[in-house]
């Protein structure tokens, strides 16, 4: 038990875990940015103002945040930032009320799948926060 303890509380393993939390924004800020035209068609798509900008701002938010929490800046901020953008984006993909099956189970599943992603992008802004709190 203690090494199975020691072996998932070392820095390399909170880094692969962080790592594996932002892959799906990493991976899709990079799709965004060199394939700036579908971005564009994407946010068009999903009947979103403003489409040239709002992309760019995505491919931002999400390399950005992304770094920030990897490298350990700013890490509750980067969080705080994937979070509320991942509850407004799926608020906006995955309105699963509004379909009928089969759409419905699977944009359902989506959308709770992405609350996850909410709460754990939180647990990581509330960890950093505590952890700087505890140090000053």
């Amino acid at each position: 038990m203690r090494m199975l303890g020691s072996l998932i509380c070392s820095g390399t393993v909170r880094w692969l875990a962080l790592l594996a939390l932002c892959a799906a924004y990493l991976q899709g800020g990079l799709d965004k940015a060199f394939d700036f035209a579908g971005a564009v068609a994407e946010t068009q798509h999903f009947g979103l103002p403003f489409a040239v900008p709002l992309s760019a701002l995505t491919i931002v938010v999400e390399l950005g945040a992304s770094l920030l929490i990897l490298s350990g800046i700013y890490r509750w901020a980067g969080a705080l930032v994937l979070a509320g953008f991942t509850l407004f984006a799926t608020f906006v993909a995955n309105r699963f009320w509004e379909m009928v099956p089969p759409e419905r189970f699977m944009a359902a599943n989506s959308f709770f799948e992405h609350i996850g992603l909410v709460g754990g992008f939180t647990l990581v802004a509330w960890h950093d926060l505590k952890q700087r709190q505890e140090r000053a």
